[in-house]
């Protein structure tokens, strides 16, 4: 799969009798500039295109990135926080899986090549096109585990590395 441009997520979107509303550009442009590594909730990235003065609404948002993840763009994700986090879709070799601390939500991504060859044989013996291939494996940190998770930790504790991740996401983010 393709990385998409403006040009040609214009051309598929027209070829669906949709189109490329500045709104859908503005969104595809923040995926495209993330930090590799790095999900956006739609909560988030409302608040990333707030930050930069853009008046895109949150109900936009969802049913854009809803319509990306349909036609393979973005990754839907479901990690830890109860809420789906979503990212460009790369295609192989970039194709990763992600370790999520069940904790502090801290997300770790890993390729497995295994995994995504058993997709294409399942994929393949069934006559489908294969979209995505994603396995997550919900985890709890060693620094959580240090301190006596999970009766000893408050329910809004999150590790200093998930602390640090965020802050650079958001430092990357503002830079864009």
């Amino acid at each position: 799969m393709p990385l998409y441009t403006a040009s040609s997520l214009k051309a598929e979107l027209n070829s669906k009798g949709w189109r490329l509303t500045p709104q859908r550009e503005t969104i595809l442009h923040v995926f495209q500039n993330l930090p590799r590594g790095n999900h956006l909730s739609a909560e988030e990235l409302y608040n990333v295109l707030h930050k930069r003065d853009e008046q895109i609404s949150l109900s936009t948002i969802y049913r854009t990135v809803k319509l990306m993840a349909r036609m393979g763009i973005l990754r839907e994700l479901e990690l830890a926080e109860g809420h789906k986090h979503y990212e460009l879709n790369h295609p192989y070799p970039h194709h990763h899986h992600h370790l999520v601390c069940v904790q502090c939500n801290r997300t770790i991504e890993f390729r497995n090549d295994t995994i995504l060859k058993q997709g294409v044989k399942q994929v393949d013996k069934m006559g489908l096109e294969l979209i995505d291939c994603q396995l997550t494996i919900h985890t709890i940190c060693p620094e959580a585990l240090r301190r006596g998770w999970p009766a000893m930790l408050p329910s809004n504790w999150a590790c200093s590395r998930a602390i640090a991740q965020t802050e650079e996401l958001e430092e990357d983010l503002s830079e864009n």
